[in-house]
Order: C-alpha cells, then structure tokens, then sequence
C-alpha cells in the first residue's frame, strides 16, 4: 500500500502529526509511506526512518484562489514528483485548501480529511472522497490518530504517544555545548511564537529567570529562532541576576538540549511542542489558544492561562485590543514551575 500523509506545516502541527506516522508504521510495516512538507518546515521529518518519501514542496504556487490551470503551470514540476509514487490513499491532516488541493493533486483516488466542523478551511471538504466525524474538545494528536485510524481501519489503542524525531551526533554535541555554558543544571525559556498575542512579556520571563536563579539555583537558556533576537535581548535586559544563555539552535539541537533541562518555559509555539515531544518537564503559557487542544499530554505537565476572563472562549485571534489572556503575573508561572520541578524529581 503506498500511503501519502500531507501536513505541510507549521512545525508544531507537524510535531502533533508524529503519533500517527508511527502508529501507521507499527500497524503496517509493510506500507510505503510518503510524507508531503513545505520546504521550510521539513527539517523536523528529515533523514526519519518511518518515511519512505519525504517531499519537500513551496505552495506558493496553489495559493490565493488560483484555478486549476494556473496551479499546474505554477507546480507541474512538484505534481510530477508527488504522482511518481502512485499513491493509494492520502490523509490530510492539514484541513486547508493547499492541502486538500495537494492531495487531489497526488492522483490518489481516496482522499480522507476531517469532516467540515473538523476542517480549518470547511469548504475544502469537496476536494475529499472520505471524511472523519470529529468529537468536541479533542486534543489535535488524538484527532489527527483518529483520522490516521479511520481512513487505514488500524489499531492504535493502548499505545502510548511516540514522537520520531531522528537526530546525529552533531545535535547531541550541539546541544551538550550549549548546555555546558550554563554551568550545570539550567531551566530553558522560550519567549517567542508565531503570534504577537500568544508572546508572554519579556520583561516578566526576566523576572523568572532571576527567580529561577536566586532560589532553584538554575541558570536560564533564552531560547529563540530566527528574527526573534532581540527578545532574548529584552530578556537579559530585564534581568539583574546575570544567568541568562541566549541560544538559537537548531531545531535538532533544540530538541537534543531540551532533554538535558530541568524545566521548559513557553507559549503555544513550535518549540514547546518539541520539548513535549522530548518529555522535558512542561509549564505552557497559554492565551488565545487552548492547552487542551494544543498542550502536553503529559499530565505532570502545567498550564498556566487566564480561564477568569470572558473573551477567550473560541478567541484565536492573531492581533487583539486587550491582550490580557498573556498576562499572567510572574508568581503564578513561578508556582507552576516549582510543583513542575517537585514532580518531575519524584519521577526521577
């Protein structure tokens, strides 16, 4: 059976797709898998050993309401390379019209997605030939498993979440470097996220690393990505303990080091759904966005959100006149990350 998962990205939504790659793998050893990524967020699916295909394409070209003509003069060379496989079924976990559109392009003749009340785009649901009822109140690996095992009739129960992700030595050495320029035993604090509303004040996460400091004994590694810089830079400035790291590394690297933390620190972005997928002691920092959707499944994990104000119900919104819903005080994060540390001890 040649199966094509298609999730483009971002590179949290990938991470949340990883459970069911491997549970389709484990019920079917034999299958060949492809995977379809953007270019730009492929790095976290390359060299896995659980795909047999990772393609690696730019959707610029099926963007902005362009019809069939212009998107196969735009992508013949991409829509080549994605029929070569001749896949007998595709699963869009994306729930977009890019994506619907890719796996209608794929020339595979099943076609499963999420029903409308599932899909992010409901009017995507005519490029699909099968679709999933999906529950309320579902986190997004569960819903993208029940897809996963719907459209391939296999058996994931009982399993506990696996996230393949495949690193070298290099993102070890990387990440032992890093970690070695904290002086020992460190917390990571991440600051930044694709959105404006679901960023924490640099200025409190300063405060946290001097708590953090003064009275756990943990040095803070200020983790950004690219452009997010002078965050970590607001970070330090707004600190007076002296023991913040900045640290861009790489996304392997990032995932190597958030195993050797004691604790991670972050909002509903990519990185802190890689320091899930690692198993570091969480605290989320939530706002437009749910931890119940979106968090750890981990049930030590802590979330620590605003659910006393009355506009986050169904909020998701990327610019806000408010902005309260980040405004959590630094006692409160300073809390969650002692009964996080408490616990995460007394697994150990």
């Amino acid at each position: 059976m040649h199966i094509l998962l298609v999730k483009l990205g971002s590179i949290g939504d990938i991470v949340h797709t990883l459970p069911s790659l491997a549970a389709i793998r484990r019920a079917l050893p034999d299958a060949e898998i492809s995977w379809v990524v953007e270019a730009a967020t492929a790095e976290i699916l390359r060299g896995n050993p659980m795909i047999d295909n990772l393609i690696e394409i730019d959707t610029r070209s099926i963007r902005g309401g362009k019809i069939i003509e212009d998107i196969l003069q735009g992508g013949g060379k991409q829509i080549r390379e994605l029929r070569q496989f001749k896949f007998d079924i595709a699963i869009d976990f994306q729930g977009l019209w890019k994506s619907a559109m890719v796996a209608k392009l794929s020339g595979a003749k099943q076609r499963w997605g999420f029903d409308s009340a599932g899909l992010r785009e409901p009017s995507s649901r005519i490029l699909l030939t099968d679709t999933l009822d999906t529950p309320a109140q579902i986190h997004v690996i569960r819903k993208n498993l029940a897809l996963a095992v719907g459209a391939l009739s296999i058996d994931a129960a009982n399993r506990e979440f696996e996230f393949p992700i495949t690193t070298t030595d290099e993102h070890r050495a990387e990440a032992a470097s890093i970690a070695h320029a904290a002086g020992g035993e460190f917390a990571i604090l991440n600051p930044g996220g694709g959105w404006v509303t679901k960023l924490w004040h640099t200025e409190k996460f300063g405060q946290l690393a001097d708590r953090l400091w003064i009275e756990k004994g943990l040095a803070s590694i200020v983790t950004t990505g690219p452009c997010e810089e002078e965050l970590a830079k607001k970070v330090a400035a707004n600190s007076g303990s002296g023991h913040t790291i900045p640290s861009q590394p790489s996304l392997k690297g990032f995932y190597e080091l958030t195993k050797l933390a004691r604790v991670y620190v972050g909002g509903d972005t990519g990185p802190t759904h890689i320091a899930i997928a690692a198993g570091a002691p969480v605290v989320g920092l939530f706002g437009p966005t749910e931890w119940w959707r979106n968090g750890s499944i981990n049930p030590d994990d802590l979330c620590v959100e605003r659910n006393e104000i009355d506009c986050r119900v169904d909020c998701h919104r990327r610019t806000c006149g408010k902005w309260i819903c980040m405004d959590s005080d630094v006692d409160a994060v300073f809390a969650a990350v002692e009964h996080r540390l408490t616990h995460a001890s007394a697994a150990a």
